[in-house]
């Protein structure tokens, strides 16, 4: 039994469709109720962010016009709540299907625009009176997110003492890269703003999978957008996508143009070792080995934006450590 609407209803009694799910530990049914389709989260682990901040950012977006799925009732004692169906039109699959993309992109970079301009809040309320606090994107977490890389992904191509000795002098290189990135953390950043969680809802754009939202840098959504590790594009349309969000963003961003691209390199530098990091994780600790075939591809995009002199002592550190063929090769 479930608590929906106030009143106690036996799910059983329902037709319940499993979905694909994400890479967090949520699962997803879709139900028909009242006679319209809905969509039940599942969360036993880490029920407040995957459930409750989920739904409070959420709102916080829907409130600003950005469509987002609405909350239609929870049981947050059984880790469910039941939201809005957008359907399972994303517009990876659009993409995939389009010879020319840039159009689609710049309906999506609008979007991004968009939600840029809102003026993030600290705290958002909650379905259960507690607030949900959004936390500003510091240093720190741009570590514990890059460590992901070292603790996960070198230990399954490297033995322990080599691990830890890559490990010491790239987090170093990093963390000099991290000191010079130039705009201040005072944007919402979505945090996982690619084509995957980007829906077609009639002739809207639904954003999805928001519960990991920060106060940060205003390159990060867009290096999400454009080093997109689920879908190919070529460099040409990356940089066409890069000029139409610098013409139509804030005059700040385009006065120092060239510290925003700085940024820009070193979080899609930083975001890449995150990703392979974490399918390296959803492979070895929930066996998820489809994300493993998703890393070669990663390994591209960093070669991609650690080409400048910025980059050279990080790159000379993986250079001489993870050989091309490594990179290339999908692990097993």
């Amino acid at each position: 039994m479930v608590l929906v609407n106030g009143k106690n209803i036996n799910l059983m009694q329902f037709k319940i469709f499993p979905i694909a799910g994400d890479a967090s530990f949520r699962k997803f049914y879709r139900i028909k109720l009242n006679k319209k389709s809905q969509i039940i989260v599942s969360s036993k682990k880490d029920k407040f962010n995957n459930l409750v901040a989920y739904s409070a950012v959420n709102k916080f977006l829907r409130n600003q016009n950005i469509l987002t799925p609405k909350l239609y009732s929870h049981d947050y004692s059984q880790g469910i709540i039941v939201i809005q169906d957008f359907g399972d039109l994303t517009f990876n699959k659009i993409l995939a299907k389009q010879k020319n993309k840039f159009k689609t992109y710049k309906k999506i970079t609008d979007l991004l625009l968009k939600i840029q301009k809102i003026k993030p809040k600290s705290k958002i309320k909650t379905f259960i009176g507690k607030s949900h606090k959004l936390k500003k994107y510091t240093k720190k977490y741009l570590h514990k997110e890059s460590d992901l890389f070292f603790d996960w992904y070198l230990p399954l191509i490297l033995n322990k003492k080599k691990v830890l000795e890559v490990k010491k002098k790239a987090k170093k290189s990093l963390s000099n890269l991290y000191k010079i990135l130039y705009f201040p953390n005072t944007c919402f950043v979505h945090r996982d703003f690619h084509a995957q969680n980007l829906m077609k809802v009639g002739g809207k754009i639904g954003v999805i999978d928001s519960q990991d939202s920060l106060i940060g840098n205003p390159t990060y959504d867009l290096v999400s957008l454009i080093d997109d590790v689920r879908i190919k594009t070529s460099k040409k349309l990356k940089d066409k996508i890069y000029k139409y969000y610098l013409q139509k963003t804030s005059k700040v961003y385009r006065i120092r143009s060239d510290k925003f691209f700085q940024d820009y390199n070193i979080l899609s530098v930083q975001r890449s070792l995150k990703i392979i990091g974490i399918f390296s994780r959803l492979a070895k600790r929930d066996k998820k080995n489809k994300y493993l075939k998703l890393i070669p591809y990663t390994w591209s995009l960093l070669e991609s934006r650690i080409r400048t002199k910025i980059f050279s002592d990080l790159k000379k550190i993986l250079d001489h450590n993870i050989p091309s063929t490594i990179r290339k090769k999908i692990l097993k």
